[in-house]
This record gives structure tokens, C-alpha cells and sequence, in this order.
């Protein structure tokens, strides 16, 4: 791990967000197990506006119960708050469309990182969007 600790927390998060299969994201896990950076991706899909609650709630509800956070207002407003800083990144050009793809989480000492990867679409026109946002977060 470099001296720049963010970048590679945000780097880990973007890398777990991209992965295409349950076995790559396991192993980008214990990859990141060995550099003291926990980790975590959780799919979603649907309609852009309704889903924008729960895919802050799917975030946030997955880095506690994996203990990326403390389940308490610090942890969860962490969470939240980068998730939503994430999704404002792409918003425009995802309102109204369906979108579908993975949330990657990560989290190393004070810094936590959430990556979104996704298709926007409608019928066979699609588009991908890619958004990143960063917390600190007190160590555990």
C-alpha cells in the first residue's frame, strides 16, 4: 500500500464494484484482506429514482452487517453520505432510466470509499456510469 491511503481504498471500492462474477469479488476480497482493506460489493437494479433509497440502504445495511462500519449514526452516515454523494455524481444522466449493476465498498483505517458501476437504459439503448466518493470514518 502506497503513502496516498484514499486512492487505494478508492481503487479497492471501483475494482469490487466492476467485478462480473461472486468468485472475482471473493477473491478481490481476500486480496484486500492482505492489505488490511475490508471490503464488500452488493448488485442492485431498477428504476433510477425509487432505487436511489435503496441502494443507500442496500450500502449501507451491507457494511455493517459486514463490519466495515459500527452500526451506530457514524457508521451509517458515512455510509449514506458517500453512497448519495456517489449517486449525485451520475444522476443526470440516469433520471428516469432503469439502471442495474454493483455498489463496491471499501474501507482502510479512517478511509471509506463507495464505488457505483452501472448500465442506464432504455429498451436496447445503453449507457455506463461510474461514480466514486469518499468518507472518514474514526478507526474501530
Amino acid at each position: 500500500m502506497t503513502e496516498n491511503f484514499s486512492m487505494d481504498v478508492g481503487r479497492a471500492a471501483l475494482r469490487l464494484a466492476l467485478s462480473q462474477t461472486r468468485e472475482e469479488e471473493q477473491q478481490l476480497r481476500e486480496h484486500y484482506v492482505t492489505q488490511n482493506i475490508t471490503a464488500i460489493a452488493v448488485d442492485f437494479g431498477g428504476e433510477f429514482i425509487p432505487l436511489m433509497k435503496k441502494i443507500i440502504e442496500r450500502a449501507t445495511v451491507a457494511a455493517q452487517k459486514q463490519g466495515l462500519v459500527p452500526a451506530n449514526h457514524v457508521g451509517e452516515g458515512a455510509v449514506a453520505g458517500a453512497t448519495k454523494a456517489a449517486l449525485e455524481q451520475i444522476s443526470t444522466k440516469a433520471l428516469g432510466m432503469s439502471v442495474g449493476g454493483k455498489i463496491g465498498i471499501a474501507r482502510y483505517g479512517e478511509h471509506l470509499c463507495v464505488a457505483l458501476f452501472f448500465g442506464v437504459g432504455m429498451l436496447n439503448l445503453n449507457e455506463v456510469a461510474v461514480a466514486l466518493a469518499h468518507r472518514s470514518i474514526p478507526n474501530q
